[in-house]
């Protein structure tokens, strides 16, 4: 699971396609250092994004897809 404690680089390491859900967002600067050191919660905060919109888009990641 994903919460507000997870550094960033950690998410976009285990889920890559969560560069995209940071950058919609409004988390453009994932390749900048504060990617490295920051979590989720506080560079949510730096960028004015609402954190409990952006978890529930991350942790969609985690779903298994249905297998049919």
């Amino acid at each position: 699971m994903i919460t507000k404690s997870t550094p960033i680089i950690d998410a976009l390491r285990s889920h890559p396609q969560a560069c995209e859900i940071f950058t919609r967002h409004g988390m453009g600067c994932i390749g900048c250092m504060g990617s490295m050191t920051e979590t989720i919660e506080n560079g949510a905060r730096m960028h004015d994004i609402d954190i409990e919109a952006l978890l529930a888009e991350l942790n969609s990641l985690l779903v298994e897809p249905v297998k049919l």
